[in-house]
Formats: structure tokens, sequence, C-alpha cells
């Protein structure tokens, strides 16, 4: 019998996995930018045992093992801000990391006002792109960050649920 990914929220005792997998899962980018500084790449223990006090983190875990997680956090403006979306290379393109991001969406609907999510990613990372798009993802805007990596910023309104109608 095989077993089945379950998305929970993370805890403290998630850190060293969730550390391991980031490391794991930003590789492709460090090389597709040709930049091993980035800083999922670089990101102490301590700092992301911090953000697991301060944001939304979620995990899919494969039994025991963490094989996908993303973070999000509410803005005082209602803007859900939502990073590091990361799955397990293992376990990409079978709908892992469309399942974490609807996920953490929907988490923070049911605890916040929000009026719309924001992300961004690597103008090279053509996956996270279409990905995104086919969440409901728009290109926002576009930053240089050096000559080698632009920054596309991506949102998504929340559009209030329509009314029942008798």
């Amino acid at each position: 019998m095989g077993m089945s990914v379950i998305i929970s929220v993370a805890n403290e005792q998630d850190a060293e996995q969730i550390l391991k997998l980031q490391y794991l899962g930003y590789q492709t980018e460090a090389e597709l930018y040709g930049d091993w500084a980035i800083e999922p790449l670089t990101q102490t223990l301590e700092s992301l045992q911090a953000e697991l006090a301060e944001r939304h983190v979620l995990v899919a875990r494969l039994g025991d093992e963490v094989v996908g997680t993303v973070r999000g956090h509410v803005d005082e403006d209602g803007t859900a801000r939502l990073s590091r979306l990361v799955v397990h290379p293992r376990m990409q393109r079978h709908g892992l990391g469309g399942r974490l991001l609807d996920a953490v969406e929907r988490l923070l609907q049911e605890e916040y006002s929000v009026g719309a999510f924001e992300l961004f990613t690597g103008h090279r990372s053509l996956g996270n792109l279409r990905l995104y798009a086919r969440h409901g993802y728009r290109q926002a805007a576009v930053r240089e960050v050096s000559r080698r990596l632009s920054m596309v910023t991506l949102e998504k309104p929340v559009h209030a649920p329509l009314a029942a109608t008798a």
C-alpha cells in the first residue's frame, strides 16, 4: 500500500528538514542564475526557526519525510505574501506545488481579510512562472537585481464569493 502526501502546518521540529529541503530544492535556481549565495541557500537554522514562529508555514509530508513546503504572511494592507514554495525534486511535476499553493492561500484567507496574493520568482524560472499562471497569478512588475537576474512579481486578486441566488 502506498503512502499519500499530507499537507499540514509546520512545527518547530520540522525546521531541519525544511532547511535541508530548501537547500536541495534551490540548487537548480542557483545553477540557473549562476549564484550560490541566494538567500534560500544561505539561510540559517535560527533564521528559519524565527520564521516558523512569525509566519504561516505549511509542509507536505510523505510519511515522516517533509517533501514540500511554502510560507506566507499577510501585510497590514491585506496583501498575502507567499514565499519559498519548494518541492523535493523526486516529487515535482505531480501537482504537489499547486496543492501547497492552494493550501496556503486557503489558510491565509480563513484567518485574515486578504485582498490579493503576491509572490515572486526569477525571470528564467519558467516552470515556476507556468505554475503560478495556472493558479491565476499575473505579472505585476519586473525588477532587475543583476545582469543575470530579474525578479518577477506576480499578483492574484481575491474575488469576493458570488452571492447565492434564490
